[in-house]
C-alpha cells in the first residue's frame, strides 16, 4: 500500500447522513447528479488517488521539476507526467463544469468531496490541473472571443496561472507595479515581474495562459487602478482550432527552492523584457480585483481542503503505526518489569493526542464540506436565475476559516502525528515528514493566517455589521439547545453554548475597538492583535458544532445502524464530539477574556528594545 489513506466513509457520512446530499442530488439544478452517480464517482476517484495519483507524490518530492535557465523551461519528473495524464485522460477534473464546456455541472459539494481524494493523494497534480476553475472564470466574465479561449483550454488541456505576487509588493496588492500598455492593435504589452508563481511554467501541456494583474499605463496607485490580463505562454493563431503562433515575451527566470510541495513548480515570471509579452484585458479596465477574486477564493477553498485531506491521511498513517508499534508496558503494570510490552495506542497520552488528531481531521472535513454545501445553494440559486445573498454572504465568512484555521490546525496536529512516531517518522520512510513539508506552505498560500483572521474580522464581519456571523452562531446555539438525544451528549451541548456566547463577546468587544478607533486610532491595535485569535476560536466552535451534529446522527444510527457500517464507526463519531468539546471548547473563554482585556505593551515597546 502507497502513502495516501483516504477516508471514503467519512466523506460519504458528511454528504449523505449529516448534510442531507441526497435530497439536494437528482433533482432541480443537479438533476444530473443522483446519489448514486455521486457514491461511484467518489469510489472511481478513490480508487485512481489511492494508486496510480499517491505513488507518483513520493518520487516527484524526492525528484523535484528541473529548470533549464538556458531554455528557461521547467521540466517534470516521467512518473509524475505519466500520474497527471492518467488523471485527466479520466476526465473527472472536469465534472463542475457546466455542459456546454464538456463537464457535467456537478454540485460543489461533490466537487470538493472529489477534491479532497486527489489533493490528499497528490497535491501538486491537483493544483496544476486548473483548467476548469479558469474556464469557468473565462466563460462567466470573458467576451465572446475570450470564452473561446475557455473551450480550448479544455480541450487542448492547456494550464493556467493566477499571476498576481511582485517580488516587492508581497501581499500589498495595490503597491502593483507591473504596467500595461495598450497598442494600436487593441492588444496590450505587459512589463514587470511576478513571483511564486504557481504552475508558472512546466511540460504538462503545449500552452500556459498566465492571469496577470497589472497596471494599465496611466492610471494611478492602489487597487483600483489594477486590470486583469490573459497573456499566453505562445500566442494562439487560429482561435477555432487552437493552433499555437509564436512564443509570447513571459519566461520563467528562476523556479523557486523550496522546503516542500517540491513537485508543483513555483517560478519567477518576467514579462516583456526581451520581446513583447502581448496579452488582452480580460472584461472592463480596473475590475481587476474583483475579478481576481474569483480565483483566490477558489485558492483558498483549495487550500482549505489540501490541509484538512493531508491531516486525515497523515493520522490514519499514524493511527496505524500505532496499533502495531510495541512500546512499555500498560501504566497499570509499571512496576511490573516482566509486564508484556502493549501498543503504544494502549498509552493515554498517546490515545489522547490521536483523538485530537482524529477530531480536527474529521471536523476540518465536516467544516469544508458544509462550507461546499453553501455553495449548492448558491448554484442552485443562480441555476434559477437568482442570487441568493445570504449564501454568498455565509461563503465569504466561511472562507478565511476554512483556509486560516484549517491549514494552521492540520499542521499542529500533523506535528502530534510526528509525535506519535516518534524519531521513526522524522525519516523518509514514513510520509509524515512529507506532509509537514508539504503543508506548511498552507499558512501561507493566498494570504498568511494574520490575513485570514483580518479579512475574517474587518471584510466579513465589520462590513456587515455581523449580521453573517449573529446568523451563522444563532444556527450554532439552536444545536446546543437541542435536547440531546443522547445523555452522555448533553455536557458538550452545554459546553458549545457557553463557547458560542464567549466567542459572539469577543467579537463584540474588537467591534467596540474598531468604533473607538474612529476617535482614538490607536484604538485599533487592540483589534489587530486578536484578529487571529478570533479566527482561530471561530473556527473550534464550527468544528464542535459540526461534530456534535454528526454525534447525534451517529446516535441516531447506534439505535438502528445500516448492516453496511460497522458501529464502531458511530461510536467513534460520538465519543469524538465529547472529547473534543471537553479538550477544547473551554479554551475559547480564556481567548475571550485575552481579547477583552487592553494590553497597550505590543505597541507601546520601543523598536530598539527587540
Amino acid at each position: 500500500m502507497g502513502h495516501y489513506r483516504s477516508h471514503l466513509r467519512d466523506v460519504e457520512f458528511n454528504l449523505f447522513e449529516v448534510l442531507g446530499r441526497g435530497e439536494a442530488y437528482g433533482r432541480g439544478a443537479f438533476a444530473g447528479t443522483t446519489s448514486e452517480t455521486a457514491r461511484d464517482v467518489l469510489g472511481e476517484v478513490e480508487r485512481l488517488a489511492v494508486g496510480e495519483l499517491a505513488d507518483s507524490a513520493v518520487e516527484a518530492d524526492r525528484t523535484p521539476p528541473a529548470y533549464d535557465p538556458g531554455n528557461r523551461t521547467v521540466t517534470l519528473p516521467e512518473s509524475f507526467k505519466k500520474a497527471y495524464a492518467r488523471w485527466t485522460e479520466s476526465g473527472w477534473h472536469l465534472l463542475d463544469l457546466p455542459e456546454s464546456l464538456g463537464g457535467a455541472n456537478v454540485p460543489p459539494s461533490l466537487r470538493w468531496a472529489v477534491a479532497e481524494l486527489v489533493l490528499g493523494a497528490n497535491p501538486a497534480l491537483y493544483m496544476y490541473q486548473s483548467t476548469a476553475g479558469f474556464a469557468k472564470m473565462l466563460d462567466r466574465l470573458g467576451t465572446e472571443e475570450q470564452r473561446g479561449l475557455a473551450r480550448l483550454l479544455v480541450e487542448r488541456g492547456w494550464g493556467a496561472t493566477m499571476v498576481l505576487t511582485e517580488p516587492e509588493a508581497g501581499s500589498d496588492v495595490g503597491a502593483c507595479r507591473t504596467r500595461a500598455v495598450q497598442q494600436a492593435d487593441g492588444s496590450w504589452h505587459i512589463e514587470g515581474v511576478k513571483r511564486f508563481i504557481t504552475s508558472g511554467e512546466h511540460d504538462l501541456g503545449e500552452n500556459i495562459v498566465h492571469f496577470v494583474l497589472a497596471r494599465p499605463e496611466g492610471h494611478g496607485p492602489g487597487t483600483k487602478g489594477l486590470s486583469l490580463f490573459l497573456v499566453p505562454k505562445f500566442r494562439i493563431a487560429d482561435w477555432r482550432t487552437g493552433e499555437l503562433g509564436d512564443r509570447n515575451g513571459v519566461f520563467a527566470t528562476s523556479l523557486e527552492n523550496k522546503m516542500g510541495l517540491k513537485a508543483s513548480a513555483t517560478c519567477e515570471l518576467t514579462f516583456g523584457a526581451e520581446t513583447p509579452a502581448v496579452g488582452m484585458l480580460l472584461g472592463e479596465r480596473h475590475d481587476g480585483i474583483r475579478q481576481m477574486f474569483h480565483i483566490i477564493e477558489q485558492a483558498r477553498m483549495i487550500i482549505g481542503t489540501k490541509s484538512m485531506a493531508t491531516l486525515s491521511t497523515g493520522h490514519l498513517n499514524a493511527l496505524e503505526y500505532a496499533r502495531v508499534r510495541t512500546q512499555g508496558a500498560d501504566l497499570t503494570a509499571l512496576a511490573d518489569k516482566s509486564a508484556p510490552r502493549v501498543p503504544i495506542l494502549r498509552h493515554p497520552d498517546v490515545r489522547r493526542s490521536l483523538l485530537l488528531q482524529k477530531a480536527y481531521a474529521e471536523g476540518l472535513r465536516a467544516l469544508v464540506l458544509h462550507t461546499a454545501t453553501v455553495q449548492d445553494r448558491i448554484a442552485e440559486a443562480e441555476a434559477a436565475g437568482l442570487r441568493d445573498d445570504a449564501a454568498h454572504a455565509l461563503n465569504d465568512l466561511l472562507l478565511p476559516v476554512v483556509k486560516g484555521f484549517g491549514s494552521e490546525k492540520a499542521c499542529e496536529h500533523l506535528g502530534h502525528a510526528l509525535q506519535t512516531l516518534g524519531g521513526a517518522g522524522y525519516t523518509q520512510d514514513f510520509p509524515l515528514e512529507q506532509y509537514i513539508r508539504d503543508t506548511r506552505i498552507d499558512t501561507l498560500y493566498e494570504g498568511t493566517t494574520a490575513i485570514q483572521g483580518m479579512d475574517l474580522f474587518f471584510r466579513k464581519i465589520a462590513r456587515d455589521q455581523g449580521r453573517t456571523f449573529a446568523a451563522l452562531l444563532a444556527e450554532v446555539r439552536r444545536t446546543a439547545a437541542d435536547t440531546p438525544a443522547n445523555g452522555e451528549l448533553a455536557e458538550a451541548h452545554a459546553l458549545l453554548a457557553r463557547a458560542a456566547a464567549h466567542l459572539e463577546a469577543m467579537a463584540t468587544t474588537l467591534g467596540g475597538h474598531l468604533l473607538a478607533s474612529l476617535e482614538n486610532p490607536p484604538a485599533i491595535y487592540q483589534v489587530g492583535r486578536s484578529t487571529t485569535r478570533l479566527l482561530m476560536a471561530t473556527g473550534d466552535v464550527l468544528v464542535a458544532w459540526l461534530l456534535l451534529r454528526q454525534a447525534e446522527v451517529a446516535t441516531r444510527n447506534l439505535a438502528d445502524p445500516p448492516r453496511r457500517t460497522p458501529r464502531a464507526f458511530y461510536r467513534g463519531k460520538v465519543a469524538t464530539a465529547i472529547f473534543f468539546a471537553r479538550e477544547v471548547l473551554p479554551l475559547v473563554a480564556a481567548h475571550h477574556d485575552i481579547a477583552t482585556h487592553e494590553d497597550h505593551t505590543l505597541m507601546s515597546l520601543p523598536d530598539d528594545a527587540w
